[in-house]
């Protein structure tokens, strides 16, 4: 590449060769004040001069080199797979990348690791399994120089041939819950899982269409179990702990759910447990789940939705960021808390 310093006086009539950002503190903004390609007039020699502009370069690239622009507008239709967009043209070099829908942020780790060990390259994204909403930004592409080899962008195309990231639309879009619980049965404690779980399942567009409270009875919970078990997702709160009179987990294994795991090591929430009935997703959610903001529960719920098979390998994975921090303010889903 062949640069031509040319003082900011006499480059008049001169295109500017990449965006040229404004950052003020102060004003608390950050953006393009010039965009690549603008042809510099007498007005704005000042303006260029109070973002430290005192010359402009005048680049000429060599057959195997690729502007910083050309090397993510190759790239980002490679990258982006199902239900995600993207900026048709770079800023500052930067193409970014949002959902289309509400869904399940999901990203192939081992490539997006491999893509980002090439120097210049820099894609950065939100952690994979992360719930989205309609024009969330989820990843941003650009190279690091100016200008970047042609060799380079074939490499990057290569790890790139298939997408890295892409977005589940949550499939479940209708659910029972059953709470357990004969002193909640009987009046002597108001229940407050129905309205939890219901603004927790609504929150992902799901309609909790059958709810019922029932005792602490193998044959009654085994009785409402089979009625509830037509729809795709049924939730069981209550009688999850270690105590010998709470049968809820009992009486779903003997009615031929498949847990697969019983427990988690999340905290909040151990006891939330994750099975399967014919194909249906079942899940036991604990009382925990009813004092604090973010559970086990909260961890799992989109994965769950969007019908991702969680397998006993990834709940033990989950220890690992599974302490929540307790923070004063809850800030959920936007923390460390439940991130692999």
């Amino acid at each position: 590449m062949k640069k031509i310093k040319i003082p900011i006086e006499k480059a008049i009539g001169e295109k500017i060769p990449h965006d040229f950002t404004r950052i003020s503190k102060e004003d608390g903004y950050k953006g393009v004040l010039f965009k690549k390609g603008h042809v510099i007039e007498k007005r704005d020699i000042p303006l260029l001069k109070s973002i430290g502009k005192n010359y402009i370069y005048k680049l000429i690239l060599n057959e195997d080199e690729i502007h910083e622009d050309d090397f993510s507008v190759a790239l980002a239709p490679k990258l982006a797979g199902k239900n995600i967009e993207f900026d048709e043209k770079p800023s500052e070099g930067k193409i970014t990348f949002r959902a289309k829908v509400d869904g399940l942020f999901k990203l192939d780790r081992k490539r997006v690791l491999k893509l980002n060990s090439i120097s210049i390259a820099s894609f950065p994204t939100i952690h994979g399994n992360f719930p989205v909403k309609k024009g969330y930004q989820v990843a941003a592409f650009r190279i690091i120089p100016l200008v970047g080899k042609r060799v380079v962008l074939e490499r990057a195309l290569s790890i790139a041939d298939k997408p890295l990231i892409w977005v589940e639309e949550y499939k479940i879009k209708e659910a029972a819950l059953i709470i357990t619980g004969s002193e909640v049965k009987r009046g002597l404690v108001q229940d407050r899982f129905e309205p939890l779980v219901r603004s927790k399942l609504e929150a992902f567009g799901v309609n909790l269409k059958e709810f019922t409270i029932v005792g602490d009875s193998l044959r009654e919970i085994s009785q409402v179990f089979e009625q509830f078990s037509k729809y795709e997702f049924v939730v069981l709160t209550g009688g999850s702990s270690v105590d010998p009179d709470d049968i809820t987990k009992k009486v779903l294994k003997k009615c031929g759910v498949r847990f697969v795991r019983e427990g988690n090591p999340i905290q909040p929430a151990n006891n939330f447990s994750i099975g399967y009935y014919r194909e249906k997703t079942v899940c036991v959610v604990p009382a925990g789940a009813l004092f604090y903001k973010a559970t086990a529960f909260d961890v799992f719920l989109p994965r769950l939705l969007a019908k991702d098979k969680i397998t006993r390998k990834e709940i033990a994975e989950y220890a690992i960021g599974g302490l929540c921090h307790f923070c004063k303010v809850c800030v959920y889903p936007v923390c460390p808390f439940g991130k692999v």
